[in-house]
């Protein structure tokens, strides 16, 4: 995986209780607060979305053996919810940093990416990998990281001061998310059994090209993907780190196409963005789909002098094409989970 962190943030102020209750306010949910025991089972609520990503990451930090006491916690921030931004991955990172940071917690930022990702796919029920909690947990600024999903190793790749990273969401309705995906998931590990691994990353391309008379025409499809993929990733932290923009939009490129005829989790209105978006920037940067397919947003590198262009081609182009209006977010590659300033009283 190759992802960066970006200019948006979930921001949190907090203080230490005496006793063992945790008090939560909200200011995006309108002032909207909850409250919880640490001492009493912690428990699921169907009506109050945002404090159960914070009920997760607390359950789970207790039951990995950490202690404290209560907290008064109040949450804001500008991540774009439902845009495809992780802005659930932020939330459970800032709370796991919170904690870290009130009661002097010896856990890593591996520990508190992987503490919220069980904290959504156990508390929560949302299915997710860890590629957005550990670059929210670790990410550096003007950095992408290169991550090894297996084994949690991660490296900072630089990346070009003067870059942006231009987010544009379709605004398409995003639907069959979930069953495509467990479609996928499924023909990806069948495609796995009939090579003898674990996963598709122990396949070479050449094993593949070698075998993939073996597989079914579509699974063969899927795994192409998945194995290309991977390798696209390491050359694309190679580019990035040589500042070499072309070869990363070649790269860029080549794994939208992939995206689109051989795992087929595009639509046309996220393949008409990035037409859009290609025809601006030409080889001085790359663009492609971004997240879990069938709607959702399309990312874009380029160099900041063609942020303004690309703004005014989507607008002209993309609701004339669609009837649908992409909202478009400039940004930066920033830092990750951190602490903004400790108040003695």
């Amino acid at each position: 995986m190759l992802p960066c962190a970006i200019n948006y943030q979930t921001v949190v102020a907090a203080a230490k209780r005496e006793d063992n209750l945790i008090r939560l306010v909200s200011v995006d949910y309108g002032n909207d607060t909850d409250e919880f025991d640490l001492f009493k089972p912690i428990e699921f609520l169907p009506g109050k979305m945002w404090a159960n990503y914070i009920r997760g990451v607390v359950k789970f930090l207790l039951a990995r053996g950490y202690t404290f006491s209560g907290a008064d916690i109040c949450v804001t921030g500008n991540v774009p919810q439902g845009a495809g931004l992780s802005s659930s991955a932020a939330l459970e990172v800032v709370i796991g940093q919170t904690f870290k940071t009130l009661y002097d917690l010896d856990i890593s930022q591996a520990e508190i990416a992987l503490n919220g990702q069980q904290a959504e796919n156990e508390f929560v029920g949302c299915n997710c990998g860890i590629m957005d909690q550990m670059i929210s947990a670790k990410g550096e600024q003007n950095h992408a990281m290169l991550l090894d999903c297996r084994t949690l190793e991660s490296e900072p790749v630089s990346m070009p001061e003067a870059m942006a990273v231009v987010i544009i969401n379709s605004n398409k309705q995003r639907g069959l998310v979930d069953s495509e995906y467990n479609t996928r998931r499924l023909q990806c590990e069948k495609a796995a059994q009939v090579f003898g691994v674990k996963a598709l990353r122990d396949v070479s391309i050449e094993e593949f090209n070698q075998n993939q008379q073996s597989l079914e025409d579509v699974v063969a499809k899927r795994a192409r993907h998945v194995i290309t993929e991977n390798d696209r990733t390491l050359e694309a932290a190679k580019a990035l780190q040589a500042q070499d923009m072309k070869r990363l939009g070649e790269l860029m490129a080549e794994s939208h196409a992939s995206m689109r005829d051989d795992f087929e989790i595009t639509v046309s209105e996220i393949d008409c963005l990035v037409d859009i978006v290609k025809d601006v920037i030409g080889d001085q940067g790359g663009v492609r789909m971004t997240g879990g397919g069938f709607g959702g947003c399309i990312v874009a590198l380029i160099p900041p002098s063609l942020t303004d262009a690309v703004e005014q081609a989507v607008t002209a182009k993309y609701q004339a094409a669609t009837g649908l209006q992409a909202s478009i977010y400039v940004c930066q590659a920033s830092a990750g989970a951190g602490v903004v300033e400790v108040l003695e009283h």
